[in-house]
């Protein structure tokens, strides 16, 4: 049995975007399917991991197509950041900043990749006609390329399945573009018609799943992931009381409950004070990076842009406390990030700071890997903080993990080779 994958985010490509189905082609041929992946030829990733190229199974072939970026417009600008990322909306752009947000969210839609759809399409059909394959799969965002399994599957009466990583119109970000009432309206008429003429849709969480239910009867979750080993108990941890997030923290995600109530407690206890670090692996958004300073919290952070992701596994396992920010956005409830998995291999305290009631703290309550804090709560903060460091001050602050194998990427890889053998029989 053979599928294709049309898929953006590609070795070299680093970040959050290229793990799912990058480890899914990792497994795919032990459940005797033969994954076939379309992607883009020297695209401008935002984020490079040249380690993950490794990870390519030799045996597995990799078409790659030329794409044509916008965003390479803005080098005839002169402008600096030339590599951006939605995750990083400008709260305050220059008025050039303004004209390009615009021009971009009602221009490009569903997105800045619209124009790699006719020419894959071209291409694939030929392609498909004479290397004939039993499913293909669109994973998105870009949500553009899940246009290109719509016409396939419109031409060639394909089997096609539709992976949404993360939302489309209920993504964070979505409210914040500047679109016009047309243009949120052809967003909702195209994603309406990929849920609904997909013969199977994946999702990674149960609130996505209820909210395509409505448009196709056939919606499967499968969560992300985690690939390897788990952390060994005789792993060596930090000294200091360290809470350590991997991840870009744009202003959604700004930690403010927490940074106020670190700088109460260091102000408080002197021992505390000099335990007391934080470790931000990834990007920050400045208004994170002023909210820092306004804390006076700057001596106990260390900042690290970005890390090749064999590198990031060993800070998250080293970590005293592994600290997960979820977006203060209409749709929290929904958001699993990725790098919830990983932390669960790694079996250290989870502190979650987002809703209570949302699909991250369900994971988190059935693995009993750690507890999820609301945005404003601070008194739950405060004495869940002080609780994880007295456990630190006399060496039992450690784990109660369970639960979590069937988060396997091998694992979450034979749920996918069930519902590809379905689809095609």
């Amino acid at each position: 049995m053979k599928v294709l994958i049309i898929t953006y985010y590609w070795p070299p490509s680093g970040g959050s975007g290229v793990q799912r189905w990058l480890k899914f082609v990792k497994y795919l041929t032990q459940f005797d399917i033969e994954p076939v992946v379309y992607t883009v030829d020297e695209p401008n990733y935002a984020i490079e991991d040249k380690t993950l190229e490794n990870e390519v199974p030799k045996s597995v072939k990799v078409i790659k197509q030329p794409i044509k970026e916008p965003n390479d417009i803005l080098k005839l600008f002169g402008t600096k950041n030339k590599k951006t990322s939605a995750g990083f909306l400008s709260e305050n752009p220059s008025f050039f900043g303004k004209i390009m947000q615009y021009i971009r969210a009602n221009y490009f839609i569903p997105d800045a990749r619209k124009f790699w759809v006719k020419p894959s399409v071209t291409y694939l059909t030929e392609y498909l006609i004479n290397n004939p394959v039993d499913v293909i799969i669109t994973t998105g965002p870009p949500h553009s390329l899940h246009l290109i399994g719509l016409q396939l599957k419109n031409k060639l009466g394909l089997k096609w399945i539709a992976d949404f990583r993360d939302p489309w119109t209920d993504i964070d970000y979505f409210q914040k573009l500047p679109l016009t009432i047309k243009s949120k309206k052809k967003h909702h008429q195209l994603e309406n018609e990929v849920v609904s003429k997909a013969d199977c849709v994946l999702v990674v969480g149960n609130t996505m799943k209820e909210n395509f239910l409505k448009f196709n009867k056939n919606v499967q979750v499968i969560t992300n992931g985690y690939d390897g080993d788990r952390n060994s108990s005789k792993n060596e941890l930090d000294k200091k009381f360290t809470l350590v997030h991997v991840g870009l923290v744009n202003a959604d995600r700004n930690p403010k409950v927490l940074f106020e109530v670190l700088s109460e407690l260091i102000a408080e206890n002197t021992s505390f004070a000099k335990d007391c670090k934080l470790v931000f692996v990834g990007k920050l958004a400045n208004e994170v990076i002023e909210n820092l300073d306004q804390n006076n919290l700057k001596s106990h952070t260390e900042i690290i842009d970005y890390l090749p992701h064999k590198e990031v596994i060993g800070f998250q396992r080293k970590a005293q406390i592994l600290l997960l920010l979820v977006n203060d956005v209409p749709s929290s409830k929904g958001i699993i990030t990725g790098k919830i998995f990983e932390y669960l291999q790694s079996e250290r305290p989870i502190l979650a700071i987002g809703p209570e009631d949302g699909d991250l703290a369900d994971i988190l309550s059935e693995t009993s890997s750690g507890e999820v804090i609301d945005f404003n709560d601070a008194c739950k903060m405060k004495r869940s903080i002080e609780k994880l460091y007295s456990d630190y001050q006399q060496n039992e602050l450690i784990s109660g993990t369970k639960n979590i194998d069937k988060y396997h990427r091998k694992a979450l890889t034979e749920q996918l080779s069930i519902i590809i053998k379905q689809l095609a029989s």
